[in-house]
């Protein structure tokens, strides 16, 4: 079992490609501006020479908050570029074979449908967050050492600056927590997808949307009630992985201070996240989906 769903997916990752090119065009992009904006910077030079007698007279929690925040903001790039590729993977997944009439083929071989669904469903919760953090990791060195060539340019100590103050370690556990954390939240809507990429016959994108934009509008029109409504946003927004802390709340200033040690780890609530009877249901609610799509693989008839 545990043999075969690893040959399937690495059958995954030869056939969609934008699994691993998807994370590594947004890691050249990011790193190739990291090079633009620091030539842009050197133009002005004596605003340069302030902010770097700045940093340099910064505490240590101050300068481990700067680079957070800058790590941070690379992250971010792939957490949007991920959920994208997940949507886009999840609805071609089952669609793309019957298209093709690639699935004649693969029902050939000794491999059920549950085992081909299933290797779909652990590429999308497990295998594209894995190879986002990689490349996360990568793009955060880059961009860290291209800061550090331009500042040490500029005369600056480059060891006392970033690399002293940098939280490697704990940046990049928060990341994989969070980049893990995510698909299993909105497990929900990859069974969804999943589901529609198996069932219909043309327009997955559409056919999936559709029904999540009509529905909380129909429960508003004929009944008054937004649960839906709710139930989606919470979805999106309202991940319980922070603790007591709405993840907006971070971009707002006016509530924010430099605390007495910087740790995105800190922040997060693993356990309570993991306990939570939301995450859960969600994960229930996608087993459904995905036994449907299974079951709708298993007897349609593509020949």
């Amino acid at each position: 079992m545990i043999t075969g769903q690893i040959a399937l997916i690495k059958r995954e990752l030869w056939e969609h490609r934008s699994l691993y090119l998807t994370p590594a065009v947004i890691a050249l992009l990011l790193s190739l501006g990291t090079v633009t904006g620091q030539a842009t910077f050197s133009a002005f030079g004596h605003a340069v020479d302030l902010a770097m007698l700045g940093g340099a007279n910064l505490g240590d929690n101050e300068r481990a908050a700067a680079i957070t925040a800058l790590m941070a903001i690379v992250s971010v790039f792939f957490v949007i570029g991920m959920w994208f590729l997940t949507i886009f993977y999840t609805l071609d997944a089952l669609y793309a074979e019957r298209k093709d009439r690639s699935i004649l083929f693969w029902r050939s071989i000794p491999c059920t449908d549950f085992e081909t669904v299933l290797s779909k469903l652990l590429t999308a919760l497990f295998v594209v967050p894995l190879i986002t953090f990689g490349f996360v990791v990568v793009t955060h060195l880059v961009v860290l050492a291209i800061s550090s060539i331009w500042i040490s340019f500029q005369g600056a100590d480059v060891g006392h600056m970033i690399w002293s103050a940098a939280p490697l370690l704990d940046n990049w556990l928060a990341t994989l927590a969070f980049l893990i954390a995510v698909p299993l939240w909105s497990a929900p809507f990859i069974g969804w997808f999943l589901f529609i990429s198996a069932f219909t016959k043309r327009g997955p994108f559409m056919m999936a949307v559709l029904p999540l934009l009509i529905l909380p509008m129909l429960e508003k029109i004929l009944i008054g009630s937004s649960i839906v409504a709710e139930a989606f946003y919470i979805r999106a927004w309202k991940m319980p992985l922070f603790k007591g802390m709405d993840p907006t709340d971070f971009f707002d200033q006016d509530s924010q201070s430099v605390p007495e040690a910087v740790s995105l780890l800190d922040m997060m609530d693993l356990s309570g996240f993991l306990i939570s009877g939301s995450l859960w249901t969600g994960l229930i609610v996608c087993a459904l989906f995905t036994t449907a799509a299974i079951y709708v693989r298993r007897y349609r008839d593509d020949s």
